[in-house]
């Protein structure tokens, strides 16, 4: 088995919902980042072997096989090919996790893997609230479903919510982790943290979702997103727009085209979850990374865990025990946004570069996922 190395990590900042990105074309938006990863790297695009992307709601402009759009959008070899994967808001971590493996058993030596989604143009959901709107059924309609798991309500905001029940999690307590998801992004990007990692993009230079205004009164006076919840658009994941892009070396490729690996990918780890409470799956996809690690979470110098909403890690850390100050360092998705099927490579991205930065050797990514999966990921700082 050869080893994975990440040898660059480039991403656009993260725009706001109807911001600076939201006119571009997500084709354009991934193009732009995988020109800026080839020309960082100085890899010749034409030794690429294939190119995975991360995208959820493949509809309209992000519909059609966008890894491969993208790649063409960009003036690239047409005779790389490219794939488009969706496992939810963790598709492009799944990216990486699929380009390490094709890497990691000899199939490929250099491998492109991030994501893409402009949620501005193609809203959350639009897949199925489309197909549902043109008669096309509803994906948790089928008799089998119905048998496991009746009519019940299937939505992430639900599942959130049952979280912060079964955990003891109060509004007041995802209100303070949501001030320190901004205070900590805005301290990032004050000191210049996310400078080696982004790559200006269509005019917008910095991530536009942290917000310098917040306070927790201003999070208090906020209706919650159900009648008598816990929840509120405070303490959620912003509707973003970015991009962002890996590549994913073999020592061989390593060696032949001279590349400095900037982490190595260590071990990997996928798991399923209940589908009703939907976002735990965190929880049982660290305890098995790490078991395979063969590492406990002390040993773990920075921790990337997807902030779809604060009750989401609040009970990660109560179960999994990892130090707050460790753990989303520099913001999290509440702060810098969340456009789903790039954030798992924009989270990962932001690891390799802030472990370098920070001198850390171990680096723990991890995210809850649609239908109560997850992947979890250890990188080992070369």
């Amino acid at each position: 088995m050869s080893q994975a190395f990440i040898v660059g990590a480039v991403r656009t900042p993260v725009g706001r919902r109807k911001g600076t990105l939201s006119g571009v074309h997500p084709a354009d938006l991934g193009a732009h980042v995988l020109r800026a990863l080839l020309e960082r790297t100085g890899v010749d695009p034409a030794a690429v072997d294939d190119v995975y992307f991360g995208c959820v709601s493949q509809i309209g402009a992000q519909s059609g096989n966008i890894a491969r759009t993208a790649w063409l959008s960009a003036g690239l070899p047409q005779h790389v090919p490219g794939t488009t994967i969706d496992r939810q808001c963790g598709s492009s971590q799944q990216a990486v996790h699929f380009a390490a493996q094709a890497v990691g058993s000899g199939a490929a030596d250099l491998v492109v893997a991030g994501g893409v989604e402009v949620m501005s143009l193609v809203p959350i959901a639009s897949p199925m609230f489309v197909g549902e709107q043109a008669g096309l059924g509803s994906p948790f309609a089928g008799d089998g479903w119905r048998e496991h798991f009746g009519d019940q309500e299937v939505s992430q905001f639900r599942g959130a919510e049952l979280i912060a029940e079964k955990w003891g999690i109060t509004r007041e307590d995802m209100e303070r982790f949501a001030l320190a998801s901004h205070q900590r992004a805005l301290a990032s990007q004050a000191a210049g943290d996310f400078d080696d990692e982004i790559v200006p993009a269509f005019g917008l230079t910095v991530d536009e979702g942290p917000r310098v205004d917040t306070t927790l009164e201003k999070m208090a006076g906020l209706k919650p997103l159900t009648e008598d919840g816990r929840l509120t658009a405070a303490v959620s994941s912003q509707i973003s727009d970015g991009a962002a892009a890996l590549l994913i070396a073999s020592e061989e490729a390593v060696r032949l085209h001279g590349l400095t690996p900037l982490a190595r990918v260590h071990t990997m780890a996928v798991v399923g979850s209940d589908p009703i409470h939907m976002l735990t799956g965190p929880i049982p996809a660290t305890e098995k990374v790490l078991d395979r690690a063969g590492l406990t979470i002390d040993r773990i110098d920075l921790v990337e865990i997807n902030e779809a909403f604060a009750s989401v890690v609040l009970a990660w850390q109560k179960e999994i025990g990892a130090p707050r100050e460790l753990v989303n360092a520099f913001g999290g998705a509440i702060a810098l946004g969340h456009p789903l099927g790039a954030t798992g490579a924009r989270l990962m991205t932001t690891l390799v570069h802030q472990l370098r930065r920070t001198g850390g050797r171990y680096g723990l990514q991890t995210m809850c996922e649609g239908g109560g999966m997850a992947n979890a990921l250890v990188l080992e700082r070369e």
